[in-house]
């Protein structure tokens, strides 16, 4: 894994320093497809279960690797059913809360814990953090707050010494709220976030032409 991705996973100090937004929007969108692949064109459908920033590795190119399969699952092998039955796995303030409550692992299980990444990947916040005050210790939860507050710009990581339209930010925001709705059926598909981000991407360059 070193030769391959020497730069570390994504929350390496020394790589957040240097990641522009560009850039994690890139990371974003990479994350996407790989678990597109995984989830509509692999040969057997996979379920990874671990979807978070610490599995999430960088090339010198920095193109995203997702790694960390040690918790992933085929998904159902039977037409029309939509669920497996298996116990909890994965890590805390990125699971699925529906698979936590009623054990059943489905792909949208994988697009919770990839709309807690982009929130954690904008935001440069740990999905739980104890260091926080109560009412930010949860970071899906402060960043909803914030985003139905209008404060979209306060969620953005001081890190980034950048100004990024609020409307581009609003529609990421968005997007990862959709992916971490409480429910499964309220959540798109892998294929429809990643379509969603390159959107988003298009627009976010088209701003900075302007600007």
């Amino acid at each position: 894994m070193s030769r391959t991705v020497p730069l570390g996973n994504i929350w390496m100090a020394n790589i957040k320093k240097i990641l522009d937004f560009n850039q994690r929007l890139e990371i974003a969108i990479d994350v996407a497809h790989a678990l597109t692949y995984l989830h509509l064109y692999a040969e057997k459908q996979i379920i990874h279960r671990d979807v978070k920033s610490s599995n999430i590795f960088l090339t010198e190119s920095m193109r995203a690797k997702v790694a960390g399969f040690g918790f992933a699952r085929v998904g159902p092998t039977e037409d029309g059913e939509t669920h497996i039955l298996t116990k909890v796995k994965g890590t805390a303030g990125y699971l699925d809360p529906e698979y936590l409550r009623t054990y059943q692992l489905t792909l949208k299980s994988d697009v919770y814990s990839f709309g807690i990444l982009i929130i954690e990947i904008i935001s440069g916040r740990r999905p739980v953090d104890p260091r926080k005050p109560v009412d930010e210790r949860v970071t899906v939860r402060w960043a909803f707050k914030n985003y139905n507050e209008g404060n979209v710009i306060g969620l953005l990581d001081p890190l980034m010494n950048e100004v990024v339209d609020a409307q581009i930010l609003s529609k990421m925001f968005s997007l990862a709220f959709q992916c971490a709705a409480p429910t499964q059926r309220d959540r798109p598909n892998m294929k429809e976030v990643g379509e969603q981000l390159w959107k988003i991407r298009m627009s976010y360059l088209k701003s900075v032409r302007r600007n």
